[in-house]
């Protein structure tokens, strides 16, 4: 009996795979059978090289997802070199921050234009290439959004990333009633803090620390493998009746 979170045969795209996050969907991705496609303005060598070590291809995109000009290019340089397009996570993020009383229209341009504008146009063409095979062949197309803590909560001084990421939220449930009939599941996971280079400062701060920690449950920052596991499921057969949902994975920082 096949595992229902077996990915073998098909291809993941991951944008932003560098670093932290993305590169721990990618290789969790790869470890349950998938091939990889790493897109991204930084080149994403060691992940590659950690997801071929697994014996899976890894193909290296380059794309600057700060406008949506490379969209439609990255959908069609993978289906050529990978020959499918059936995962897509929307990792790739930035974030600005600034008092709310003094943000500048360029800081909130750049975060929507690649956190929410890009990641909305990226998905359209990832799914009308999944429509096109879903019918004939009963394959479902997967899209995993990054969303984030501040999906659900305001946060301070980051007006345009908390928008953003709200925006995720909606987005995920939208797309995911659209294209749900279409054989396209669309889910999101929001990290809680998760020991990245991104939050080397955070855990280096011992006051701030500290606070972090108290508030969570488990009692430990969360590691990019914790959210791999999270994409393999919701990339998998295992969540074919997943739709919509944003899942998540903080340690109990919601719950408490």
């Amino acid at each position: 009996m096949n595992s229902p979170f077996d990915l073998t045969g098909r291809v993941a795209v991951v944008t932003g795979a560098n670093t932290g996050i993305g590169q721990g969907i990618a290789v969790a991705l790869a470890e349950a059978g998938a091939d990889i496609a790493a897109v991204g303005r930084s080149e994403a060598s060691e992940t590659a090289d950690k997801v071929r070590a697994l014996g899976r291809k890894c193909e290296l995109v380059s794309a600057d997802l700060s406008s949506i000009a490379p969209v439609g290019d990255v959908v069609d340089s993978v289906v050529s070199s990978l020959g499918s397009l059936d995962i897509l996570v929307n990792n790739a993020g930035i974030i600005r921050r600034e008092d709310a009383l003094d943000f500048s229209e360029e800081d909130w341009d750049a975060v929507m234009d690649t956190n929410l504008k890009s990641l909305f146009f990226l998905s359209q063409a990832a799914a009308r290439h999944m429509t096109g095979w879903s019918d004939q062949q009963g394959k479902r197309g997967k899209i995993v959004n990054i969303a984030s803590m501040l999906t659900f909560q305001g946060g301070i001084r980051v007006p345009s990333y908390t928008a953003s990421k709200s925006g995720v939220g909606g987005l995920t449930k939208l797309m995911a009633n659209e294209w749900a009939a279409r054989g396209i599941n669309v889910n999101a996971i929001a990290p809680g803090y998760i020991a990245t280079n991104n939050t080397a400062a955070l855990q280096a701060d011992e006051t701030r620390n500290r606070q972090i920690m108290e508030r969570i449950p488990e009692g430990r920052w969360g590691d990019p493998k914790d959210i791999g596991g999270a994409a393999v499921f919701l990339a998998s057969s295992a969540a074919d009746y997943v739709q919509g949902h944003i899942l998540a994975v903080d340690g109990g920082w919601l719950a408490r």
